[in-house]
């Protein structure tokens, strides 16, 4: 069970593709690292984010207009993506996801031989 009951929240992403890769952005504001769970499996890319309450432990909430919960979005990927090679790097609450084409999908000029 990768969801626990709560507030859960679709993170907005943009996906950018050149020959050799394909990367993906998405906005986890107040996710950290250690709170994020990216998980592989089936071709199925799922990312999980959970941000935690904002205030000290001594301190008494008066007014709660963020909310909090939990992020989670999955991806299908194709098979042109080189799933070993996958890097995640989360700056500011906007995790990069680079996805490299394996091999044979990138392009590549064939050589001409005369005879």
């Amino acid at each position: 069970e990768l969801i626990s009951p709560g507030l859960v929240f679709t993170p907005s992403a943009d996906i950018f593709e050149t020959d050799r890769e394909l990367t993906l952005l998405a906005d986890l504001p107040g996710v950290t690292a250690e709170n994020l769970t990216i998980d592989l499996r089936e071709n199925t890319l799922t990312l999980i984010g959970e941000v935690e309450p904002a205030g000290g432990a001594d301190e008494e909430g008066l007014l709660f207009e963020y909310e909090t919960g939990k992020y989670h979005r999955q991806f299908s990927l194709s098979n042109i993506i080189d799933q070993s090679q996958i890097d995640a790097q989360l700056n500011n609450g906007v995790l990069r996801l680079t996805l490299p084409k394996v091999e044979e999908a990138k392009p590549r000029q064939i050589e001409v031989k005369i005879g």
